[in-house]
């Protein structure tokens, strides 16, 4: 109780800010979207590699996270193939299971469960899986508009793909960036987090239960919400990980489904009313999962 009303509350809080704002002005959210994805999300993805240093407990965050994502995909096209999904719901099918909410929701949660040394190995694993996201996650929202060729121009033409290395490149060799200039670099970036939060609700106002496919929507939660921690804790055990990363990997990983994904749903029009409808139910149903899951840690 104590999770849900300090952590789960305040984020749901922020949804339902958009979902009022959406229902009263009925915004087009495509510009907004548009807005966070080449702008917004850039920032954040150089500040964070510009202030985070690469160590060895970064490179077993890439290791899992990768080898956990590849899992996620094949079993989602294993179950959309015995399905028979077109190539459009299997793609909305992907972009709804494969990713966790591991900024917004997670950092947060990790923060009241392990505190401040969870969140030293919460920061870069959120901000690999934004990257994951920004190329393999535009690839399949963008590869039902014309095919892999489109899709991997879709993925060159994203801005954030091209800040990691000179950010990278001047934390190595210590470059100080001015202190004005890193302030409005750190203004911009803060405000990424919220405004996706807050699209999300937006989209979520567009949302009608009737309109849900139930049946769909439970095969993602459950591969979201109980198969992904499940194959995060089988992964760790393969590497000698510190127990606090081993922790915070497995309890990101159980996340519902990431709110950029609705963006790049909205983007690139990949079926957003399923991937919001999917964000929407796992984000209701985690509340509950993740006080479980955290028992145990």
């Amino acid at each position: 109780m104590r999770i849900f009303v300090d952590v789960i509350l305040p984020v749901f809080f922020i949804f339902l800010s958009g979902f009022i704002l959406q229902r009263i002005f009925k915004l087009d959210i495509k510009p907004i979207s548009t807005l966070a994805v080449y702008l917004l999300v850039p920032f954040l993805v150089f500040d964070t590699f510009y202030t985070t240093p690469l160590n060895m407990s970064f490179f077993y965050i890439v290791i899992t996270s990768t080898i956990i994502m590849v899992l996620l995909i094949i079993i989602g096209v294993v179950v959309c193939k015995c399905l028979h999904y077109s190539k459009s719901d299997m793609n909305a099918f992907l972009l709804s299971t494969i990713f966790p909410n591991s900024g917004n929701y997670g950092v947060p949660i990790i923060l009241f469960a392990f505190g401040t040394q969870g969140v030293a190995y919460a920061m870069p694993l959120m901000i690999f899986h934004t990257l994951l996201m920004g190329f393999v996650g535009i690839y399949i929202a963008a590869n039902g508009q014309g095919g892999a060729k489109r899709a991997i121009q879709t993925v060159l033409k994203q801005p954030m793909n091209y800040v990691i290395l000179p950010a990278m490149l001047l934390q190595k060799f210590q470059f100080h960036i001015p202190v004005n200039f890193l302030k409005s670099i750190d203004l911009i970036s803060n405000t990424t987090i919220p405004i996706i939060m807050v699209i999300l609700g937006m989209q979520l106002a567009n949302v009608t239960v009737t309109n849900m496919n139930w049946g769909r929507i439970s095969w993602a939660t459950c591969i979201r919400l109980i198969v992904s921690p499940v194959i995060a804790y089988s992964v760790c055990l393969l590497f000698p990980i510190d127990p606090l990363l081993r922790n915070v990997i497995v309890v990101m990983a159980a996340m519902p489904s990431a709110a950029n994904t609705t963006l790049y749903a909205i983007q690139f029009n990949a079926k957003p009313q399923f991937v919001s409808s999917c964000t929407l139910i796992t984000t209701v149903i985690s509340a509950l999962s993740l006080d479980l899951l955290l028992t145990f840690f």
